[in-house]
């Protein structure tokens, strides 16, 4: 039988290669042995999916096992956002969440995600015996439930709507378009903004499980129509959300892609000036920029730094008070909201923050980099065999990799894969250069990452590190 591993979210497969009925029935099955013996089966279990092909049939298919486990199930009544379903566990005060999705993934990928009680990532000890109950083939059976359909959007759309102070955004009179992704947050925000006469154009909102020409990741080059509709349509601000919208991208009014870090960035920026009232330390994981320790460090808030995954932010929020925690890959999360990541939330807060500012998106990036210096960022992935990418990092990790390229290696970092941090110049007081490697646990796939103060210093780090990992060009041993 097929080896299911879950990574950083829950578990993601091929459709009709691994994601099949049978191993998503082996999930369900797993998970409502978890909930039997650690959860109140009683409080029950709601199930959400996305716009993926096949997700309503996978979402009545964990149905169908956890109901004949005997656990109380409730499943959506529409394709729904990921945070608007954790939304649901949480407010429900259910023993949990399904969602069907594999986010950001290409067209053929489906997975399942579990939320936990509190209505975030579950954590890696809970996702350790999901799998331990996977791997011993647990199936258990128990009075049948009904199978009742219900609404999970509207309850949360009114949520985001009270945390985003939308009178202000309709008085600023900005324009905004929204990239939905052809993924689950279509409609929503559109929705929220024609209600309230706010001007905007939506794209990509119909259902399509093809996602034609990109992924529904809201990265470059998936993002080109934001960039282009952003121009065309004259607007202040594009908001893109991925394929199950827990994950936010933008575009300036110029077409320019402002990714997460800059995202983060001013969000953060927004908390400890607008709302300093929000207690709380601020949570970055380990491939996020370091404009964020300077932002937190100005206005003395500390900052935490955790492995890559949002289930690492959300056991944070957990243990102590976290005002905000991000990702790299456009997962930002407020706890005062959900321990967990929300793109639609995200989008009207940004929203919130140029009404605040009066300022466009672009003008809000500009006034960071002013402020703190300039930081610029890629992102490369490699797909490429194991041995490759395992023989990479060991290099990497070993005594004997000193510089990458013509830059030193100043010290290393290997929180999640291994950071180096370079002798690169610093333009304008803006970012230390620094590069991680990180190889991928679930697939055949290294991620390389890079921060500099300039970028054509990005881009020349970035080519030095695909060059290393390939080992085309061998590290100079000193």
């Amino acid at each position: 039988m097929d080896d299911i591993k879950f990574g950083t979210d829950g578990w993601r497969g091929v459709i009709a290669e691994d994601y099949t009925f049978e191993n998503v029935r082996r999930v369900a099955g797993a998970i409502a042995a978890y909930v039997l013996k650690n959860e109140d089966p009683s409080r029950g279990l709601v199930i959400g999916y996305d716009t993926r092909f096949g997700s309503r049939r996978f979402a009545q298919a964990c149905a169908e096992v956890l109901a004949a486990a005997g656990i109380p199930i409730k499943v959506s009544n529409d394709y729904t956002p990921t945070p608007a379903l954790s939304y649901a566990v949480k407010t429900l005060r259910t023993a949990g969440g399904i969602m069907i999705t594999s986010s950001h993934n290409p067209w053929d990928w489906n997975g399942v995600k579990f939320k936990a009680t509190y209505g975030g990532s579950a954590t890696p000890a809970i996702i350790k015996q999901i799998e331990d109950y996977v791997r011993a083939g647990a199936m258990p059976k128990g009075n049948t439930t009904k199978v009742e359909e219900a609404d999970f959007k509207t309850p949360y759309v009114e949520a985001i709507c009270e945390f985003a102070d939308l009178d202000k955004i309709a008085k600023a009179n900005f324009k905004f378009a929204i990239d939905c992704m052809y993924g689950a947050g279509r409609n929503v925000l559109a929705e929220i903004f024609q209600k309230r006469g706010i001007q905007h154009v939506q794209i990509r909102s119909e259902v399509n499980p093809l996602f034609p020409g990109i992924n529904p990741e809201p990265i470059e080059p998936h993002v080109r129509a934001a960039q282009e509709i952003v121009v065309k349509e004259k607007c202040h601000a594009a908001f893109i959300t991925d394929g199950d919208a827990d994950r936010i991208g933008a575009a300036a009014e110029d077409g320019s892609f402002v990714d997460s870090h800059k995202i983060f960035s001013i969000l953060l920026q927004w908390v400890v000036t607008r709302h300093k009232d929000w207690p709380g330390d601020v949570a970055r994981a380990f491939n996020t920029t370091r404009m964020l320790d300077r932002i937190a460090a100005k206005h003395g808030r500390t900052l935490l730094e955790c492995g890559i995954g949002f289930k690492y932010i959300c056991d944070l929020m957990l243990e102590r008070q976290i005002v905000i925690g991000g990702e790299e890959s456009g997962g930002i999360g407020f706890q005062r909201h959900l321990p967990e990541r929300d793109g639609l939330l995200n989008a009207l807060l940004l929203a919130n923050v140029m009404a605040d500012e009066g300022k466009s998106l672009g003008q809000l990036v500009a006034a960071l980099q002013s402020e703190y210096g300039p930081h610029y960022y890629a992102r490369r992935d490699l797909r490429i065999p194991n041995e490759i990418k395992n023989a990479a990092i060991a290099r990497a990790g070993s005594n004997e990799t000193t510089s990458l390229g013509r830059y030193k290696v100043l010290r290393k970092e290997n929180l999640d894969g291994i950071k180096f941090f370079l002798d690169a110049p610093i333009k304008d007081k803006g970012a230390e250069a620094w590069v991680l490697l990180r190889s991928s646990g679930t697939e055949p796939l290294m991620r390389i990452y890079v921060e500099a103060s300039s970028p054509g210093l990005v881009q020349e780090i970035l080519e030095e590190a695909v060059a290393f990992v390939d080992n085309k060009v061998p590290a100079a041993v000193h």
